[in-house]
């Protein structure tokens, strides 16, 4: 298949359960404990800026942005993102990444942040930050703390912690 075989849409409720099952099948129990999900746990996602993959109607894969700042700067944290077994290395996860950015750049948001792997995000216009200038509750690893920053905004000059918008 190829991904104009795929419908992306915006998120909304009709798809929570969908994409509760694949977050689970993708990340597991463990997803609780990890540093982005303490931020996500602080306020709501922006359902205007997260989306979803559908094959045939059924939702096979998922991007949710979260409004937060990275100290002064506001932006958000994209993720979790994930993509059911029987559709990965399709391309639909890339795609769901430039949608949501595109989507993000176009609201306004300075930068979109993330915990994960260089090599793959890299391409999709992310770069690393600078190591330790950046906190988020609980442990992860800095070198894998990304962003994709828009407006002259530099990812090495982020600093600060990484809080939901609604903590004041």
């Amino acid at each position: 298949m190829f991904l104009h075989d795929y419908v992306f849409l915006t998120e909304d409720a009709s798809h929570d359960a969908a994409i509760q099952h694949i977050n689970e099948e993708a990340f597991g129990p463990g997803r609780f404990v990890r540093s982005s999900e303490r931020v996500r746990e602080q306020g709501p996602h922006d359902r205007r800026l997260s989306f979803i993959a559908a094959d045939r109607g059924e939702t096979i894969a998922s991007v949710r942005m979260t409004p937060v700042f990275a100290g002064g700067t506001a932006g958000h944290l994209l993720g979790p993102l994930a993509v059911r077994p029987s559709h990965k290395n399709l391309g639909i996860g890339r795609e769901l990444v430039r949608i949501a950015l595109a989507a993000a750049k176009k609201a306004g948001s300075q930068a979109v942040l993330l915990v994960g792997d260089p090599p793959y995000y890299a391409p999709l216009g992310f770069a690393r930050t600078k190591p330790g200038a950046l906190s988020m509750p609980g442990p992860f690893d800095p070198h894998r703390l990304l962003a994709a920053c828009f407006a002259g905004i530099d990812a090495m000059a982020l600093e600060g912690e990484i809080h939901h918008r609604d903590l004041r």
